[in-house]
């Protein structure tokens, strides 16, 4: 029977898959780098915001507490965000007239709220307690970062799911007595695994890596 086929099509057949192969890879290797970029996971991106608070100046300059502003922290679902009476509370006294507050003063003024951005946004399928994570152990910095250290509010973490595992699966690498919750200078210690795990007993920590936990 004669060839249908010029043997040069094994050659081109052979160049074709390798090319298609090598193409789903680099699909693959662009779709990895995206996910985990800046631009789709916003880490170290700042936000633009009514005025540009400074959680540096506040917490670490002025030494005011996580709690003075985000009042419902320990007993809420929502950390809070301040009203502006919260604001005017030291504002009405000192720096009165700078003109980068003005949006503060009309706020206060109108009693028409700050639009704040969000910037720890989860997606609406996703549930997190903030006062449960408080009563267990877990910092503010451990979430959010040095916060101490940031002249304008950035996502220091990706907020995946993967990441959120991470720490319910092993909550002994990452907890801290209860008292170093709201501490922006605490650091782990060497023995943060032996202290870890009695913290997971004693404040009665389970591993709920569940479905259900995070996704309602």
């Amino acid at each position: 029977m004669a060839q249908l086929f010029h043997p040069s099509i094994n050659v081109l057949l052979r160049i074709l898959v390798g090319v298609a192969l090598v193409s789903v890879a680099a699909l693959g290797w662009a779709y990895y780098q995206g996910y985990y970029s800046a631009y789709f996971s916003q880490v170290n991106v700042f936000r633009e915001q009514p005025v540009m608070f400074s959680h540096k100046h506040h917490v670490n300059g002025l030494g005011i507490d996580c709690r003075y502003c985000h009042t419902s922290v320990e007993v809420s679902s929502s950390a809070g965000i301040p009203p502006t009476h919260t604001c005017m509370s030291c504002h009405s006294q000192v720096w009165t007239e700078a003109p980068i507050l003005e949006p503060v003063r009309e706020s206060y003024r109108t009693g028409k709220p700050l639009q704040w951005t969000r910037v720890h946004d989860l997606p609406d399928f996703v549930y997190f307690n903030h006062s449960i994570h408080v009563k267990k152990g877990v910092g503010c910095t451990t979430c959010h970062g040095q916060v101490d250290q940031m002249p304008l509010m950035m996502q220091v973490n990706t907020l995946f799911m993967g990441w959120c595992l991470e720490c319910h699966r092993n909550p002994e690498n990452y907890v801290r007595p209860r008292e170093e919750v709201f501490s922006v200078s605490w650091v782990p210690p060497s023995n943060q695994k032996e202290l870890g795990r009695r913290l997971v007993e004693e404040y009665r920590i389970k591993s709920r890596t569940n479905c259900s936990s995070c996704h309602r």
